[in-house]
């Protein structure tokens, strides 16, 4: 049940990470708050498709 993921930032929309997750414990999309090396600051993070 985990699959594979990449987080977007939500500013720059670079795809700076791949995470995994469990569908069955979080069936919706994540938003995490992760460090973006583009942006150089802490930025909101979403799952892409």
């Amino acid at each position: 049940m985990r699959v594979k993921i990449t987080l977007v930032c939500s500013e720059c929309k670079q795809r700076n990470y791949d995470s995994v997750k469990n569908k069955k414990n979080d069936p919706d999309r994540l938003t995490m708050k992760k460090h973006c090396r583009f942006c150089r600051k802490h930025t909101e993070h979403k799952e892409s498709k």
